[in-house]
């Protein structure tokens, strides 16, 4: 298959590449900087170019292009956040439908963040309740919820005929390769800070890096698969819960518990937001289940094993 990946140069786009690449695909990857890995062509994220032609007679497009979340949420980082997102779809979009040979299949980076604020029940693609106007929920985490809905509106809005859709609404992704969530959340396990965060009764939804890329390939295959779909292990639990989980795989004694507002603090002195590690994020993946997706860490506990032990193995 020939696979092209806008945005494929962050730490998604390079674990997608090496294992695609690794099965025999051909990936190529759009980006404004230079990819590790995989045959890097130059886009703007905003405007059609020269970049439009790899997509002529490819196999799918992996749209994962858009500015990190891993910041301060100002009016600029926000306003960015956003046009990142929303101009990157719908330069994809544009491009396949002037394609004489699109692509037969558009998989669309979007969120899990999308969802409500819970703790009382799971979030699915089917009875799943958005995000917005939950009560407990800062007013200011709904432009969250706004970027994530114009981004999913931007794909649905694309005039693809001949090219399914599919919106990837992806939790956490936990990976051992540096460079990922568990990167930070390991060196605060080690560092003796992986304790409950304003009680830690907020669910953690994650998946693990392996899982992200058996179900990316899961859904380049099935047809009968489109519009949103949860990637999110069938296991989430409350921060504490997970935490304590990752420093009993870590052989860690301890993790100091923080308040709201040393949370407050600690984000605003690492440069992050704390709806990161506050918004309850209950999320499970209905359609993958209902089709016959197994997924091959679906308990955090063993999956935080593994992901120490890769870590620990490479530092050897």
């Amino acid at each position: 298959m020939k696979l092209v990946l806008p945005g494929g140069s962050g730490y998604l786009g390079q674990t997608l590449t090496r294992a695609f690449e690794s099965r025999g695909h051909e990936v190529v990857v759009l980006s404004r900087r230079r990819s590790r890995s995989g045959r890097c062509v130059w886009w703007d994220g905003r405007t059609l170019g020269s970049w439009t032609s790899e997509l002529e007679g490819a196999d799918a497009v992996i749209n994962l292009a858009g500015r990190s979340v891993n910041c301060r949420y100002t009016k600029t980082n926000l306003a960015e956040m956003l046009a990142s997102r929303v101009d990157s779809t719908r330069a994809v979009g544009r491009a396949i439908q002037q394609a004489r040979r699109p692509p037969p299949v558009w998989l669309q980076m979007s969120t899990a963040t999308i969802y409500a604020h819970r703790f009382d029940a799971p979030n699915d693609e089917l009875i799943g309740c958005i995000g917005g106007n939950e009560l407990g929920a800062p007013r200011y985490w709904r432009m969250s919820i706004a970027i994530a809905t114009a981004w999913e509106e931007a794909l649905a809005k694309a005039q693809t005929p001949a090219t399914r859709k599919v919106a990837l609404r992806t939790a956490m992704v936990m990976g051992g390769e540096p460079g990922g969530v568990f990167d930070v959340l390991l060196k605060l396990t080690r560092f003796g800070l992986g304790g409950p965060l304003a009680g830690g009764g907020q669910f953690v939804s994650w998946i693990h890096a392996s899982d992200f890329v058996r179900a990316v390939a899961f859904l380049l295959e099935r047809d009968e698969l489109s519009g949103p779909v949860n990637l999110a292990a069938p296991d989430p639990l409350p921060q504490r819960e997970f935490m304590a989980a990752l420093r009993a795989a870590w052989g860690a004694p301890m993790g100091l518990p923080a308040t709201r507002w040393m949370a407050e603090l600690g984000a605003l002195v690492i440069g992050t937001d704390t709806e990161l590690v506050l918004k309850s994020r209950r999320v499970v993946a209905r359609k993958l289940l209902e089709v016959g997706f197994t997924f091959e860490f679906p308990d955090w506990h063993a999956a935080a094993h593994e992901l120490v032990a890769t870590r620990k193995a490479s530092r050897r």
